[in-house]
């Protein structure tokens, strides 16, 4: 989704602040006061930086390939998403789209035919130039490719159609859409890829398994400000600057100021916060379970904390309706029913969850709408659950569970009503509301099985073998809903309860991909957005997904770093975050 790419660091929007309410922390018996900073993108003003120095960071986890277009996980992204580049970036102060590989573009009246004229002083990292064939390649024979699964694929598809890509000249490319749609630009964002390099793979049918995380980081070939040269499983990865990098500063200096990052790979949050507190690390996503340890140590070690507001990001639980999984008939008709599904989102406790696993600092959602899209989100338009465990067991009654004399729910074939629930290991939030909701629903009469496991473990059963039951997971958000198409429509790759469908499972599916490629095709953006919102409100009433929470992010920066400037959406300007010592 970017949107569901990742770039490679957070980034910041305003050197200037604005204060948000106090928070007042008791630390061994003391009370200790500190001005949370919220940025202001309006007052942004980029400073001219130095060059050098290494910047230093963690990831959460290894990644899972080092391909782009297999990546499907924040994993994977995380590691390679500053090895390439598109022929758009998304500007995040004014959110539209601006060049990258290509230097300017046009279209005709039709607005069906766009032109694009690529950068000359491009190059790949073994510095070969980036021409035209490179992105005819990449769009026609990888993203359109039927024998390569690609998330970016729902992306680059209209009404069912594709786009003709064709080379005009060594450094112009054409795109001929069948109907004009908004998100067009951004939607040309998708990473493009070295022919010269990848051709052999696509051509012998191993593209799928080309550029594994086995790979030498010296044969990754993209366009990016940085390259990866070193990967040690479990350990860190180190990147140097790009050296044909094409852009400059307003004074020529090479960007990015920084050369050289070396990010740690430590999937326990706790760990990330020593490494943070003890210098190893120069910024850190903060819990706000982690306010009362680094609120009072922010003078003495000489970082800023920021509240960045209400993220895209959603928190939700989901439930199984595939027919290919290895789970019981009789739980799959459970987990298709629409009540079943209203029923277990009226025993979420969002607020409670909200106060313990988020200290207050959430929002609840009950679609996959947050604060943060200011254009679809109405508090009054869509439905809402509020927390009802005796509404959420009459719901369950009623439609044939009956209450055995131990207390738990049984189906009309007697079938105990309990399933197995999972998250990602090391996530205490997660693992804090796996253990909330389990209580809650034994309170109905229902046994949940909740179990922590690994990441990519995850992934697997989400994505390959849809081996589970329910699961509690979250997703980014995008800046367009098109761009979450992978998600929404019913053949989307990500379509977590049921994913690539040959044709709608249901009406409403069906009803909801209807609304999506109208929505992609329409240019008033007041009628564009109401198409949107009538999509999520259907998700809104069938609970496919049984969102829970947006959280606020928080990130705590060293101040040594500059031109730092957060957003929810990512790094603004990150190549030029540079590092006074």
């Amino acid at each position: 989704m970017k949107d569901y790419i990742l770039t490679f660091i957070k980034a910041f929007l305003s050197i200037t602040v604005l204060f948000l309410p106090i928070y007042l922390i008791q630390t061994s018996g003391e009370e200790y006061s500190y001005t949370i900073k919220k940025v202001n993108p309006d007052e942004f003003r980029l400073e001219i930086g130095r060059e050098g120095g290494t910047l230093k960071r963690a990831l959460s986890g290894d990644a899972k390939t080092f391909n782009p277009v297999m990546a499907q996980e924040t994993s994977s992204t995380a590691v390679i998403g500053v090895l390439f580049n598109g022929l758009t970036k998304t500007d995040l102060k004014t959110l539209l789209p601006e060049p990258d590989l290509a230097e300017r573009w046009e279209r005709d009246k039709s607005g069906k035919v766009w032109r694009f004229y690529l950068r000359k002083d491009a190059r790949w990292f073994d510095g070969k130039p980036v021409t035209a064939d490179d992105v005819v390649f990449t769009y026609n024979e990888i993203y359109y490719n039927p024998d390569i699964p690609s998330s970016a694929k729902d992306m680059l598809i209209i009404e069912g159609k594709k786009f003709k890509v064709r080379k005009i000249d060594d450094h112009t490319v054409e795109f001929v859409i069948p109907k004009p749609f908004a998100p067009f630009l951004q939607a040309v964002g998708q990473p493009i890829l070295p022919k010269h390099i990848l051709k052999k793979y696509v051509d012998n049918g191993t593209f799928t398994s080309t550029w594994g995380i086995n790979t030498p980081p010296e044969e990754l070939i993209g366009t990016g400000p940085y390259r990866l040269v070193e990967y040690v499983v479990g350990q860190y990865a180190v990147y140097e600057r790009n050296p044909y990098y094409y852009e400059k500063d307003s004074k020529g200096q090479k960007i990015p100021y920084i050369t050289k990052v070396k990010a740690q790979i430590i999937g326990d949050p706790d760990v990330r916060l020593i490494k943070f507190l003890s210098g190893e690390i120069d910024y850190y996503g903060v819990r706000p379970a982690d306010l009362p340890e680094i609120l009072p140590k922010a003078e003495e070690k000489d970082f800023t904390v920021y509240n960045l507001g209400a993220t895209p990001s959603t928190l939700f639980v989901v439930f199984n309706q595939n027919p290919k999984a290895p789970i019981p008939e009789y739980k799959l008709k459970w987990f298709k029913n629409k009540l079943f599904r209203q029923a277990i989102s009226y025993a979420v406790d969002r607020q409670g969850i909200i106060n313990i696993a988020y200290n207050g600092l959430a929002y609840p959602i009950y679609t996959a709408v947050t604060p943060a899209n200011r254009r679809l989100f109405d508090e009054n338009f869509y439905p809402k659950y509020p927390f009802n465990l005796k509404k959420a067991k009459e719901i369950l009654l009623s439609i044939g569970f009956k209450e055995g004399k131990d207390g738990y729910l049984y189906d009309q074939e007697g079938h105990k009503l309990e399933f197995t629930l999972i998250t990602n290991s090391g996530n205490k939030e997660r693992e804090i509301i796996g253990n909330i909701l389990k209580d809650d629903l034994r309170r109905i009469g229902i046994e949940v099985n909740f179990q922590a496991i690994d990441f990519n473990n995850l992934v697997t059963r989400l994505m390959s073998n849809y081996d589970w039951e329910a699961v509690i997971i979250g997703l980014t958000g995008s800046m367009d809903p098109y761009f979450g198409q992978n998600v929404w429509l019913s053949s989307g790759h990500l379509h977590m309860w049921y994913p690539n469908q040959k044709k709608p499972a249901t009406e409403w599916e069906e009803e909801i991909d209807r609304l999506f490629n109208r929505a992609a095709v329409e240019l008033d953006p007041e009628k564009r957005d109401r198409l949107y919102m009538e999509a999520f409100k259907i998700i809104g009433e069938q609970q496919p997904m049984i969102f829970i929470a947006a959280p606020e992010e928080l990130l705590a920066v060293k101040n040594k770093l500059k031109n730092v400037f957060p957003t929810v959406w990512g790094w603004y300007k990150s190549e030029y975050v540079y590092i006074e010592e």
